[in-house]
């Protein structure tokens, strides 16, 4: 019996997310297919003077209406990006059965995460305790409090997994995974090699992000990487347009329930699609730029197809980064064509992030679940706001409407700052 036929086969027992489109898995689905953005003029904080003030935020009367009915523990101790991904994984547990399953030190938890940043308020408050020449007065700050520590305990990346972990007493393995927007693919990965290497049974995996703040947005204004171009919030993402001028920030978070095959069966749990393969990789180019040839991302995706024992002929859909950036969407093409050769013309691709902005470390992960709920459904959502033609962006990527089609194998890409890349080949369950 060959390693591939022998190995252990990880297959998806409940997803779950939370979204600027959607509470739940079923209403971001419905909305994005039928090419609703949820981008808007930001509402929570004063953008006045930044050049840009749109965002995809989560509606926080969606958060609160999760919060009155549910436990409250660890509250206090959670970023916005882990209560957002609290309601994403109830969402993943409940349709998986998560709590009927007995041996809970077979249960793990992995999640590309980056924290909560400092707000303005919390560096203020640090400030009035220096005196500009490198003192701080610390009997000073003690006397007022201190500094609230649980503010520093937000901002650790590590905190979602281990939190997560306590609430669904999940006692196997714990990752945190902090490589920007490819952190939520990485975080689903790598849980597929932990139940392939028999090292634990069930993985709760995905991303969560929740950085729409001064401090957070301030920093891709500065590397001009966010779109300040646009006279509709709605019309701002659109990948592989001619007319793109920069991503969208979001927000939100997603969660799948991963599971060996035979566990699941064991339980009878429903399955509702498996994770065929996994392939990542770096640029080892630039920290803030990718490969203009696309190298990192070829590796990754070829990677994930070999990890699946499939060819590139075998693949009928690609759910894009197609952030809405120049350099983005032209290098993702290439990249695609290196890859697929001539069949890279007749493959459906299309952006989730043209609908919902760019949620970094949670991207991956909701668009993996997008990708899932769509071969179920025979629906492959549409690449919005494509209006004019891009001639080094010529391939098919699904504009404006989508698309009734039958299709059992993807591939989801995710591509980072920095050069992390990540790609998940994922398939209908046979």
């Amino acid at each position: 019996m060959s390693a591939i036929s022998s190995r252990r086969r990880v297959v998806i027992t409940g997803y779950g997310m939370i979204t600027p489109s959607g509470k739940n898995t079923e209403e971001t689905f419905d909305n994005c297919s039928k090419g609703l953005s949820g981008i808007d003029y930001i509402s929570s904080f004063d953008t006045t003077g930044l050049p840009c003030r749109i965002a995809g935020e989560v509606d926080n009367k969606w958060i609160e209406e999760f919060e009155r009915s549910s436990d409250r523990k660890l509250r206090n101790f959670s970023s916005r990006g882990l209560r957002l991904m609290r309601i994403a994984a109830s969402e993943a547990a409940k349709q998986s059965g998560l709590d009927e399953i007995e041996n809970r030190s077979r249960i793990g938890v992995s999640i590309g995460s980056h924290g909560d940043n400092p707000s303005v308020e919390n560096i203020k408050f640090l400030l009035r305790f220096y005196d500009g020449e490198g003192n701080w007065d610390m009997n000073g700050l003690m006397k007022a409090g201190g500094y609230p520590y649980l503010h520093f305990f937000r901002r650790k990346p590590d905190v979602a997994p281990s939190i997560l972990a306590t609430l669904f007493n999940c006692r196997g393995p714990v990752l945190s995974t902090v490589s920007a927007c490819a952190a939520g693919s990485q975080a689903i990965g790598e849980s597929a090699r932990l139940i392939q290497d028999n090292k634990c049974n069930v993985m709760i995996a995905g991303g969560c992000e929740a950085t729409i703040d001064f401090p957070g947005m301030t920093g891709f204004i500065l590397l001009k990487a966010l779109c300040e171009k646009y006279t509709d919030p709605r019309k701002a993402s659109r990948p592989f347009d001619r007319r793109r001028s920069g991503f969208v920030m979001s927000e939100g978070a997603g969660a799948l329930v991963l599971e060996e095959l035979e566990h699941a069966r064991s339980r009878g749990a429903r399955i509702l699609g498996e994770l065929k393969g996994y392939g990542s990789s770096a640029d080892a180019y630039r920290i803030t730029d990718t490969h203009p040839k696309g190298l990192g991302a070829v590796i990754a995706m070829k990677a994930a197809l070999e990890d699946a024992s499939l060819s590139p002929d075998d693949v009928d859909y690609i759910n894009a980064h197609g952030t809405s950036t120049t350099q983005n969407d032209l290098t993702e093409t290439r990249a695609i064509k290196e890859v697929f050769g001539e069949r890279a013309n007749q493959i459906p691709v299309s952006s989730n992030k043209s609908m919902l902005g760019h949620a970094i470390a949670a991207a991956g992960a909701i668009e993996c679940i997008l990708t899932i709920a769509g071969i179920n459904r025979s629906i492959i959502l549409p690449t919005i706001n494509h209006e004019s033609r891009d001639p080094k962006c010529n391939l098919d990527y699904v504009p404006n409407e989508a698309r009734r089609k039958e299709h059992k194998t993807a591939i989801s890409n995710s591509f980072g700052f920095g050069g992390q890349n990540a790609c998940l080949c994922i398939g209908k369950f046979a």
